[in-house]
């Protein structure tokens, strides 16, 4: 039995020599900032507040002790299957620009997280919550009528 404990303290001692190191990118930083003001994009209240720091717990003692540990949990971001014209031009620009990396998207609760892993780092690059569109109408169509002039 002595032997089969310290087989495996060595066997824990190895995994956590193994850890990967896990860093923010500032876009990841960017899309928190958006995140909080998604959530409360008027005011913030007490509720708000307490999804927002729920989200920053999780982040901070499940997702990056995971990801620490087993780099590779989440799926292959490459390899998922493009299904409009426009999605296949963009992921096959980003093959060619991600050839050495391996580029992984991780589902925490309500948000999908995407991150490379470089040479045993883990670079947090996105998360966005499943509600978020990826598209910013009110930059894009600011409110008021539309212009018909420009109508043919």
């Amino acid at each position: 039995m002595r032997g089969k404990l310290s087989q495996r303290a060595v066997a824990g001692d190895i995994a956590a020599a193994r850890k990967a190191a896990v860093r923010v990118t500032a876009n990841f930083e960017a899309n928190l900032d958006a995140m909080q003001a998604f959530l409360a994009p008027d005011s913030v209240d007490d509720a708000t507040l307490s999804v927002y720091h729920r989200l920053l717990d999780d982040l901070t003692h499940t997702v990056v002790p995971n990801l620490a540990q087993h780099p590779s949990i989440g799926r292959p971001f490459l390899a998922r299957e493009a299904l409009s014209v426009e999605a296949r031009t963009r992921i096959a620009k980003l093959r060619k620009r991600a050839s050495t990396r391996d580029l992984r998207e991780y589902v925490a609760g309500d948000y999908l997280i995407l991150y490379a892993v470089i040479e045993q780092i883990v670079y947090l690059l996105s998360i966005k919550h499943h509600r978020q569109l990826s598209f910013d109408f009110d930059r894009f169509w600011p409110p008021g009528p539309p212009d018909r002039s420009r109508q043919t």
